[in-house]
């Protein structure tokens, strides 16, 4: 039994010492208060369990000078190009201890072992959300102005107003249209798919991910009544980027919570395009940017003279639709918010 307490000891710290690690880069590098909580406590959830059997069993098992594994290193062990590199290895050795927790542990405790089984699924949605943020963050740090198109609202045939927004320097379209048929939704999704890849910007479908993924979209954008966010990543390409609306506290906490690519916040003011009895405001995007790190997109009545407000506020990414595609000359209006989205 000697062995078993050895070989407890030896991953509880392994598996406390890589909690601790991934925790540092969600809480540095990502900025991600969520995240960096959720590691916390499973840190802590740790300390709880292992001190719930007998700590001196631990130590007194514990033989540094004696481990035959010391001095045995892997080829590139100590080689890591970013510190994401850093945190995806702890994040493998924080799951590989906890395994090895659960099925020693069953040999001195088996509530002790169900719970590390437990910790264990945590670590892999854990890894899951800080992946994600991750790749979210680099995949959008070049989106800034983004342009959603309903044609209802166009000046302009819907199709040149995409293209004079695209010229104006619209990182990122969505297609907004709740009332074509699925054959004419697709055929207009195919043909923006088409225009952004020429320009090299964004694509994202509203509110259907399958129109989304025959398109050969970039993403799609879910409002609170659609498929939930983790069901919907189960149907899409994991290429493929999601983002979700939300006007409160309450829907971003748990809109983060399923870890979607982006999440939009608003309306940041009273909005002609979609009215909502609740104006969220620069106030509740604010206290978004406290809970995460994810990419956070403004919209709802911006116009580029209230579009340094929800920057400073904490958006990422400036969301408009009347204010480009609305107006008589949409290139320069994108100009205008691209050139306050820069700065």
């Amino acid at each position: 039994m000697s062995d078993a307490w050895r070989i407890l000891d030896a991953n509880f710290n392994r598996a406390r010492e890589a909690a601790r690690v991934i925790e540092e880069y969600a809480r540095f590098s990502l900025n991600d208060p969520t995240l960096a909580e959720a590691c916390k406590a499973l840190r802590h959830e740790l300390g709880r369990a292992v001190a719930a059997l007998d700590p001196s069993s631990l130590t007194r098992s514990r033989d540094i000078l004696g481990d035959v594994g010391r001095e045995v290193t892997a080829e590139g062990e100590y080689e890591r190009a970013a510190v994401s590199d850093v945190a995806a290895a702890a994040a493998c050795r924080l799951s590989e201890a906890l395994r090895s927790l659960e099925e020693y542990g069953k040999l001195v405790d088996t509530g002790f072992a169900r719970r590390m089984e437990s910790l264990r699924y945590g670590a892999y949605d854990l890894q899951r959300r800080l992946e994600i943020t991750a790749e979210a963050r680099r995949r959008f740090q070049s989106v800034r102005l983004y342009v959603i198109v309903t044609e209802a609202l166009c000046r302009g045939p819907w199709a040149d107003v995409a293209e004079a927004a695209l010229r104006g320097g619209a990182d990122c379209l969505q297609l907004r249209e709740k009332g074509l048929t699925d054959r004419d939704l697709l055929d207009r999704a195919r043909r923006l798919v088409e225009l952004c890849r020429r320009c090299g910007a964004t694509c994202i479908i509203n509110d259907r991910p399958d129109i989304a993924v025959i398109a050969g979209a970039d993403g799609v954008h879910l409002g609170q009544d659609d498929v939930p966010v983790r069901d919907v990543r189960r149907t899409i390409p994991p290429r493929m980027l999601i983002g979700v609306s939300t006007h409160t506290i309450e829907q971003a906490t748990a809109a983060i919570a399923d870890a979607p690519d982006y999440v939009a916040v608003g309306p940041m003011f009273d909005s002609a395009t979609k009215p909502q009895p609740h104006v969220a405001g620069a106030e509740t995007l604010a206290a978004v940017r406290r809970l995460t790190g994810l990419p956070l997109v403004a919209i709802g009545g911006i116009g580029a003279d209230r579009a340094a407000e929800v920057l400073a506020a904490g958006a990422d990414v400036l969301c408009v639709c009347s204010a480009v595609i609305s107006q008589t000359d949409p290139e320069a209006a994108t100009r205008r918010l691209k050139a306050v989205a820069q700065r």
